[in-house]
């Protein structure tokens, strides 16, 4: 089965973190596809506005291989006070399938009661986000299972190409880093 990902686009996204990850995914034969929270046309944290592919309310009860949440502080307010956001990463995880979340958007998997016991990572100072009964990790991308979470908009490639990487595997993550010259530990 290909598979298929969802990247959630709230107002006040970071918009470095949502286009690497869409464009670093699609070098890599990842079909992602982007989810507008309030509707298709969305707005970053820095006065650029993305089309989405579709809203995150035409999804109805779908599920994917994975979720992903790009950070911004506005766009994770804007998860956070999400109750089909939470839904769906709640689901999502419960199935077994990937959910990854990259700067301050790790918050909304706390939100969602997924972090407990387990290793995450998110923007410096908002440690304290990730819950009490989180393994805070200082990594760049720390993975934990089928959860995958960063800490921003610097470690944006690093994150994309670990999700390649979990798609796609380990050969297409190291190709896709030699074509956009980014530095690979494998």
């Amino acid at each position: 089965m290909a598979e298929e990902v969802i990247i959630v686009l709230a107002p006040g996204f970071e918009e470095i973190e949502a286009v690497t990850i869409i464009d670093v995914l699609r070098r890599g034969g990842v079909a992602i596809s982007s989810a507008g929270l309030e509707g298709r046309e969305v707005g970053g944290a820095h006065g650029i506005t993305i089309q989405a592919d579709t809203t995150l309310e035409s999804l109805g009860e779908q599920l994917f291989s994975g979720v992903i949440l790009p950070g911004g502080m506005g766009g994770t307010s804007n998860l956070l006070n999400s109750e089909e956001v939470l839904a769906l990463v709640k689901r999502h995880s419960q199935a077994g399938r990937v959910v990854a979340a990259i700067c301050a958007a790790p918050w909304v998997l706390a939100k969602a009661q997924l972090l407990a016991g387990r290793q995450a990572t998110i923007y410096p100072g908002l440690e304290e986000k990730l819950g009490p009964d989180t393994a805070k990790m200082e990594a760049a991308v720390v993975e934990d299972g089928q959860l995958i979470t960063s800490q921003g908009p610097a470690t944006a490639m690093d994150f994309a190409l670990a999700l390649v990487s979990r798609f796609a595997g380990a050969a297409k993550a190291r190709e896709v880093a030699r074509g956009l010259l980014a530095q690979q530990d494998s």
